[in-house]
């Protein structure tokens, strides 16, 4: 007979496995069942999520993620750049987010902030024909212009983020809102790309932007989120909502709210700042991970 598997284990992964083993031996199509696996109760929640952030906050994550792109770049700027760009065009297939990425670095010479600071208006001809989805030339000629006008200013985009909070701010919510009234505050600023840049302030869960946040404050022991910035606090972090993470967040009982929105953010975030008041959106790793794989 077999074991339960102990607390911290995988015990969805491993209930599943057994399932299909079984189903191999019986000679029944997988494809034909579906298995719903059987999640932890709460008094197990903690060490069953924080054996899954073990199993997927790992180097092996970078390659095939967007993250694995300013992971080529060593300079702070380099990696603000390309990170909230790439951040910026991070929905759909990963691959063709990468391969879009791979065209911006190449286009900006492999040297995003000296591009940033140096270009030419004759040197944006190139950019001309990069789109992505919905991502157009004008949402491109406008990136192009807020970060030349903003690196030739300042030194880190940090600070467009961190001015905006306050000490008491228990998250970003007020850095987020303040961020993208900065970013369109130009007469010319166009309004189909704040389609591109979300805000709190319109009900969005920002998915896009709390990643970026994650990538670019959270101290990783495991070398996969940088923690390059310090005037924001890894516990301010949101927890980045896409399909995966709420589909296994409900499973587990940690989301109730039916709207995916911002409120669902806030409530997701509190729930899991409950499991590590220091680093909650470490769990992304854990509820990303579950959803991709499928259990």
């Amino acid at each position: 007979m077999l074991n339960e598997p102990a607390c911290g284990k995988h015990r969805p992964v491993f209930y599943f496995t057994v399932v299909l083993c079984v189903m191999e031996k019986m000679k029944i199509n997988p494809d034909a069942i579906r298995v719903e696996p059987s999640w932890p109760p709460a008094s197990e929640r903690k060490a069953f999520l924080d054996a899954a952030v073990a199993r997927y906050n790992r180097p092996h994550f970078i390659p095939d993620d967007p993250i694995s792109v300013p992971h080529r770049f060593s300079a702070l700027q380099d990696r603000e750049i390309i990170g909230f760009w790439v951040a910026m065009l991070a929905w759909g297939n990963r691959k063709t987010i990468i391969q879009s990425a791979n065209t911006l670095c190449t286009l900006m010479d492999h040297a995003p902030y000296d591009f940033m600071r140096n270009h030419q208006e004759q040197d944006r001809a190139g950019f001309l024909n990069f789109k992505h989805r919905t991502f157009q030339t004008i949402d491109t000629l406008y990136f192009l212009e807020f970060f030349q006008q903003y690196y030739r200013q300042h030194l880190s985009l940090e600070t467009a983020f961190s001015r905006h909070l306050s000490a008491g701010d228990e998250t970003v919510e007020s850095a987020l809102i303040g961020f993208h009234r900065d970013f369109f505050d130009h007469p010319y600023a166009p309004d189909r790309t704040r389609k591109h840049v979300a805000t709190p302030e319109r009900g969005s869960t920002c998915k896009r932007m709390n990643m970026f946040l994650r990538w670019m404050v959270r101290n990783d022991p495991h070398g996969v989120d940088f923690g390059i910035w310090s005037q924001i606090r890894p516990d301010q972090l949101l927890i980045p909502l896409d399909v995966h993470v709420e589909r296994i967040a409900r499973q587990l009982g940690l989301l109730e709210r039916p709207q995916v929105d911002w409120r669902a953010v806030l409530e997701l975030t509190a729930q899991l700042r409950l499991l590590d008041p220091n680093d909650p959106v470490k769990y992304d790793f854990a509820l990303f991970g579950l959803g991709v794989m499928g259990v």
